[in-house]
């Protein structure tokens, strides 16, 4: 069974340049827990994660040392997200992404995902986005395979 069986071809992506805000809203919208990001050619560039947002509101080392961790004032970074909101995707993604190919077998994807504790990822064929894997996709193949009889031996 190959990822390109079971993965979703319809996938929401975004783009370097766009600002954080409209990303946050999808992902509050729509509950994306992250979406790919492409360049004008569909080549997968990157990923913008909750995560990624989040960490911009974390204190810095810097403000940690000088001021201990009981000195930083937490409410003052959380006000700052309006100021995450006005940054581009391209500052906070995570560049050169892991993906998978299409062509690879279903069980060798779900381990890169579990060796990195991803529960989805970006497939790609020569570099063009063309699909994402979950591990709910993983599984549900997998069930389906087994009750149907259907599965390769």
């Amino acid at each position: 069974m190959k990822v390109g069986d079971v993965m979703s071809r319809e996938v929401r992506t975004v783009q370097p340049g766009q600002r954080i805000l409209e990303v946050a809203s999808l992902m509050c919208l729509y509950r994306y827990h992250g979406l790919p990001v492409v360049d004008d050619a569909g080549r997968l560039v990157g990923v913008v994660a909750e995560r990624d947002v989040l960490h911009s509101l974390f204190p810095t080392i810097d403000s940690l040392v000088a001021e201990g961790m009981h000195g930083v004032d937490l409410d003052r970074q959380l006000e700052t997200y309006s100021e995450v909101l006005e940054r581009s995707v391209e500052e906070l993604m995570t560049h050169s992404p892991i993906s998978v190919d299409p062509e690879m077998h279903l069980l060798r994807a779900a381990t890169v995902m579990v060796r990195h504790n991803f529960r989805r990822i970006p497939v790609t064929e020569r570099g063009r986005l063309v699909g994402m894997l979950s591990l709910g996709d993983v599984h549900k193949a997998i069930f389906h395979a087994n009750i149907t009889g259907s599965l390769a031996r």
